[in-house]
C-alpha cells in the first residue's frame, strides 16, 4: 500500500525492481488476513531497500523495534553478512510467531532473535553496539527509543526511522497523538546536534541517523 507515492508509480517502481522471493508474497497475503492494519507491513520497495542498507553498510549487529509480522527482519536478514545478527523486539506474540514461521521458511531464524515484550524494557538490557537500528513501532514512544539506542550505536553505525511522514499529516497544523508523535519526533532529530538526518520520501518516510562526525 503506498502513502505517499502514487500507487500507479509505486506498482511501477516495484515491476522494474528486483523481484521478490515468494513466500513475501504469502506473508502479505496472510499479514491482511490476520490484522487489521496490515499497512504496518514495509512491502517489498521498503523491505528491499533495508536490505541495501544492510547489505552496503555490512551491518553485522542490527536492532529492529518493530517486528509485526517480519517483513522487515526478514529482508535484512537476508542481506547480513556471514556471523551477522538482527535482535527483534515486538509487544505482540501472534504476529511475532508469524515472523518466526517465515523466517524459518526463508533460511534466516537462526540469524534473526525474536523477543517479546515492551521494547522500552527490553532496550535497557541490550548493550549493543548496533550497527543499524531500524524504529518502526509506536510512535509516542519514538523519541524514547531514538534516547536509548543513540548511544549504544557504533563507531559507523546509525539508525533508520519508518513513518516520519505520517501519510502526509505531518504538514498538518493539528493531528491525534501518533500525528503529533511523530512531528515531535522529527523536530526532536533535526535539533539534535549530536546527528546528521536525511529525511526521504520512501512510501511512508525514511529517516536516515547518524552522529555528527567529529
Amino acid at each position: 500500500m503506498s502513502y505517499i507515492v502514487n500507487e500507479d508509480v509505486e506498482r511501477y517502481a516495484a515491476d522494474h525492481s528486483a523481484p521478490v522471493p515468494d513466500f513475501f508474497r504469502r506473508l502479505e497475503e496472510e499479514t491482511r488476513a490476520i490484522s487489521e492494519i496490515p499497512q504496518m507491513m514495509v512491502g517489498p520497495l521498503e523491505g528491499q531497500f533495508l536490505g541495501w542498507l544492510v547489505r552496503l553498510s555490512q551491518a553485522r549487529n542490527v536492532l529492529e523495534i518493530g517486528t509485526f509480522t517480519g517483513y522487515s527482519s526478514i529482508s535484512m536478514g537476508l542481506a547480513l553478512p556471514d556471523g551477522g545478527r538482527i535482535t527483534s523486539l515486538d509487544v505482540n506474540e501472534e504476529t511475532t510467531a508469524v515472523a518466526r514461521r517465515y523466517a524459518e521458511e526463508a533460511g534466516v531464524a537462526g540469524r534473526i532473535d525474536y523477543r517479546v515484550g515492551p521494547a522500552v524494557e527490553a532496550l535497557t538490557e541490550l548493550d549493543g553496539p548496533w550497527n543499524l537500528v531500524f524504529i518502526d513501532a509506536d510512535k509516542p514512544n519514538y523519541v524514547n527509543y531514538y534516547e536509548a539506542v543513540l548511544p549504544k550505536l557504533a563507531d559507523d553505525g546509525f539508525i533508520v526511522a519508518d513513518n516520519v511522514l505520517w501519510s502526509g499529516r505531518v504538514v498538518e497544523d493539528d493531528g491525534e497523538e501518533s500525528t503529533e508523535a511523530i512531528k515531535a519526533f522529527n523536530d526532536h532529530v533535526v535539533a539534535d546536534e549530536r546527528v546528521e538526518q536525511l529525511m526521504l520520501t520512501v512510501r511512508d518516510g525514511m529517516t536516515l541517523i547518524r552522529p555528527r562526525p567529529a
